[in-house]
C-alpha cells in the first residue's frame, strides 16, 4: 500500500480501471497518512472525507458495471484553496471567510469532477493567494517536507508540500506570479503555467476583475501527470469571456519526441536579477542536458529592464477591486501578504495604471520577437532555495533584493506576458533542498514546454526522490 503514496496518476488510473486496486483503498490509504503526516505540514486547510468515499464507491461501482469512465476516474486529486468548491470549506487563506461554504463549484472543480477525480480536499494557500510563500490567519503555516522550517513556496504552497509528501497524487494549483513554479522549485515537483486564459477562471469570492496575469493550471511528481490533468482542465468556457476559444492540442502526444534539433536559450538572470551562485551552478549545469539531447543551447541575448513596479501596479489594483470593499470593517482581519497589496492597489490611479499595462504589451512584444528565433527558455526558477519560514531574504546571492517580492525573479514576467513555462527539478542544494530549471516557451506551446521537461525527466529522473520522513 505504501507505493500508492507515490503511483503516478497514469499508473494509478491504469490500476482502478483493471481493478488491480480500488478508489475506495486508496483513498482511505491517502486519509491515513494524512492523518499520521500532514500536522508536520499544515498542506491541507480542509477535508472532505464522508463525500470522498462515496464518491469513490461510485467511481469503484462504475468499474464494476462497465460504464464509461473519465480521463482521472477513481484518482485522489487535492484542490487548491482559491478553487470555489460546493459543500467544501472556501476560505482563500483568508480569516474573512474562514466559515465560508459555497453552493458553487468553479470551473476548475467542474471539470475536475466531471473526469471522475475524488476529491480529498482544500491545499493550504495564503491569502488570496498574495504571496510566494504560504502563511495566513487560517491556520498555521504550510512547511516543506524536505526541512520543516523552511517554506515550501506559495501560492500553491499546500499544493507543492502534499505532492512532494505523498499526500495526494495529482493537485490543482494557480499561478498570478509564480505560484505553481515556486512551489513545485522548492517542492521538487512539477508543474506548469498555461498560456494565459488557457484555463478558464470562474468562481471566487470578491468583486470581478480583469484577469490579466492569474492562471490555473496542474501540478503532479511526473510530466506525463501534468499533461494528463491539463486536458481536463483547459478549453473554453463562455463564462470566463477572455478563455481561450479554441479545443487545445493534445498534450501527452509529443512527450516522447524529445528535443532534437530544437534551438534553446538559457539565462541565469534576465539581465537583472540576483541569484545565489550555488543555484546558478546547478540550474546552469542542467541546461546543458539538452546539449546531450541534440539540442542546440545558446546564452541568450536577452537584457531586460526589472519589470516588477508594472507587474505590481497591476497585480495589486486588481486585488483592491476584489476586496477593497472588505477594508473598512475588517482591516484587522487582513494578514500582511494581504493588507500589502490592498494598499498598494489603493495608490494606483488611472494613469499609472494604463502606463503599467503599456509596459506589460511592451515586454509581452519583446518576449514575442525572441521566440521568433528560439524554441524555448531556460533560467532558474528560483534565485534562492527555500528559506525558512517568515524569513524572506532581503539580500540574494551577495545583493539587496525587495523583502516582499525580491526572491521571484524569474517567474512573475511570464504572467505579464501570459507566455507558459513549467519547473522540473534539476538538483538539491548543498543542503538537501531542491532546485528547479525554468523551462519557459511561447503562448499556446504548452505541448512544446511538456515535451521538453519529459525529455529532461527521462535523462534526469527525480520522482523516485523522496523527502526523509515521508517515505
Amino acid at each position: 500500500m505504501s507505493e500508492l503514496s507515490y503511483m503516478p496518476a497514469t499508473e494509478l488510473a491504469h490500476a482502478i480501471r483493471t481493478r488491480q486496486v480500488s478508489s475506495v483503498e486508496v483513498t482511505q490509504h491517502f486519509y491515513e497518512r494524512i492523518e499520521r503526516l500532514d500536522s508536520r505540514l499544515n498542506s491541507y486547510l480542509a477535508l472532505c472525507q464522508e463525500q470522498a468515499l462515496a464518491d469513490a464507491r461510485a467511481a469503484d461501482d462504475a468499474v464494476g458495471r462497465g460504464w464509461a469512465l473519465g480521463p482521472l476516474h477513481g484518482i485522489p486529486i487535492s484542490i487548491k484553496d482559491l478553487e470555489m468548491s460546493k459543500g467544501i470549506p472556501t476560505t482563500m487563506g483568508s480569516a474573512l471567510f474562514r466559515d465560508r461554504t459555497p453552493e458553487i463549484d468553479s470551473v476548475v472543480v467542474e471539470r475536475v469532477k466531471a473526469a471522475g477525480a475524488v476529491v480529498l480536499g482544500k491545499t493550504n494557500t495564503p491569502e488570496f493567494g498574495q504571496s510566494g510563500t504560504t502563511e495566513n490567519r487560517v491556520s498555521e503555516p504550510c512547511r516543506n517536507p524536505w526541512n520543516t522550517a523552511r517554506t515550501p513556496g506559495g501560492s500553491s504552497g499546500g499544493a507543492g508540500a502534499a505532492l512532494a509528501a505523498g499526500l495526494c497524487t495529482i493537485a490543482t494549483g494557480s499561478d498570478g506570479g509564480g505560484s505553481i513554479r515556486i512551489p513545485a522549485a522548492f517542492s521538487g515537483v512539477f508543474g506548469i503555467k498555461p498560456t494565459q486564459h488557457r484555463v478558464p477562471r470562474y468562481g471566487g469570492y470578491g468583486r470581478p476583475a480583469a484577469n490579466h496575469f492569474s492562471q490555473s493550471g496542474p501540478m503532479s511528481r511526473t510530466v506525463a501527470d501534468t499533461a494528463l490533468l491539463l486536458q481536463v482542465l483547459a478549453g473554453p468556457d463562455s463564462r470566463d469571456p477572455n478563455s481561450i476559444k479554441e479545443t487545445p492540442p493534445d498534450f501527452s502526444a509529443g512527450l516522447g519526441r524529445g528535443v532534437e534539433g530544437m534551438r534553446i536559450a538559457w539565462t541565469p538572470d534576465y539581465g537583472y536579477a540576483a541569484v545565489d551562485p550555488e543555484v546558478a551552478e546547478i540550474t546552469a549545469r542542467a541546461a546543458r542536458v539538452f546539449e546531450e539531447l541534440g539540442a542546440t543551447v545558446e546564452d541568450a541575448p536577452l537584457q531586460l529592464e526589472d519589470p516588477f513596479d508594472a507587474f505590481f501596479d497591476v497585480f495589486a489594483t486588481a486585488t483592491y477591486t476584489s476586496y477593497a470593499h472588505l477594508l473598512e470593517e475588517h482591516r484587522d482581519e487582513f494578514s500582511e501578504p494581504g493588507l500589502y497589496s490592498l494598499e498598494h492597489g489603493a495608490t494606483v490611479d488611472g494613469a499609472r495604471l494604463s502606463r503599467a499595462i503599456h509596459r506589460v504589451d511592451v515586454l509581452g512584444r519583446q518576449m514575442e520577437d525572441f521566440f521568433d528565433t528560439y524554441d524555448l527558455l531556460l533560467s532558474p526558477t528560483m534565485p534562492t532555495p527555500a528559506f525558512e519560514i517568515g524569513r524572506k531574504p532581503s539580500v540574494i546571492g551577495g545583493r539587496e533584493v525587495d523583502p516582499m517580492w525580491g526572491f521571484i525573479p524569474f517567474t512573475f514576467p511570464i504572467n505579464m506576458t501570459g507566455q507558459t513555462a513549467s519547473s522540473v527539478p534539476c538538483g538539491f542544494s548543498a543542503d538537501g533542498l531542491p532546485i528547479g530549471l525554468h523551462i519557459i516557451g511561447p503562448r499556446r506551446a504548452e505541448a512544446r514546454v511538456l515535451q521538453a521537461s519529459a525529455a529532461f525527466e527521462r535523462a534526469r529522473p527525480w520522482a523516485d526522490k523522496r523527502p526523509p520522513g515521508f517515505e
